[in-house]
């Protein structure tokens, strides 16, 4: 087991199953309000959880898909009540502030595409939820795709956890590597966004055109 987490997986793996779906459920949700609590970690866990027959696969991905979503949404609420003040740097302390530049780079260019990639965005769920509703975007179109996001995601990594039996810990680390590569991609994508309109507003400038700057509400 991995470093740090045994003395939790060995209690959560001596629950008994009502409250391992407690635990899962509660976890699933939290990681996106209070990251970065290590929420795929426990949903690859509970899948193997369900190999070993102590928790059912079909439970584990339907708890784990609604703390997702919840989560996100709860975020959502919170960056939609909030508005633009979310971006106080007195607000919301333990979230890394540069991601919101990104996300909001990322909304203005794909709209809800962003909402539907979200679980597979590792580090950014919880600044995308917030920026989605500090943008003011359709709440049953967010949570629609929220929730696909939420299935599709925890679907493949408790099934993967199921599939591999005591080899589940392998899954986590191929999912931080993963999430390394998905972070290291995206930081590049955002600089050639922003070279990219920076660019565009240069031109422009020199022109006599408008200054090149983002839309005011996202696709």
């Amino acid at each position: 087991m991995l470093d740090g987490f045994s003395n939790f997986f060995a209690w959560m793996e001596a629950l008994s199953p009502i409250w391992a779906y407690v635990t899962l459920l509660l976890i699933a949700y939290g990681e996106n309000v209070l990251p970065p609590i290590p929420g795929d970690m426990v949903v690859v866990f509970g899948g193997y959880m369900a190999g070993l027959g102590q928790l059912h696969l079909g439970v584990v991905i339907l708890l784990s898909t609604v703390g997702g979503a919840l989560g996100f949404m709860t975020m959502y609420a919170v960056g939609y009540k909030l508005g633009r003040s979310v971006l106080n740097p007195d607000r919301l302390q333990w979230l890394p502030r540069e991601g919101f530049d990104r996300a909001q780079r990322w909304i203005h260019q794909y709209g809800y595409g962003v909402i539907a990639a979200n679980r597979f965005l590792s580090g950014a769920r919880s600044v995308i939820s917030l920026t989605a509703g500090m943008f003011r975007m359709e709440t049953a179109r967010t949570a629609w795709w929220c929730t696909v996001s939420a299935l599709v995601w925890t679907g493949l990594i408790s099934y993967a956890g199921y599939a591999v039996g005591e080899n589940w810990d392998l899954v986590v680390t191929y999912l931080r590597a993963y999430g390394r590569i998905v972070l290291t991609i995206l930081v590049l994508g955002a600089v050639g966004l922003g070279a990219r309109w920076y660019w565009r507003r240069q031109r422009r400038t020199a022109t006599g055109g408008d200054d090149g700057g983002p839309p005011s509400e996202p696709r």
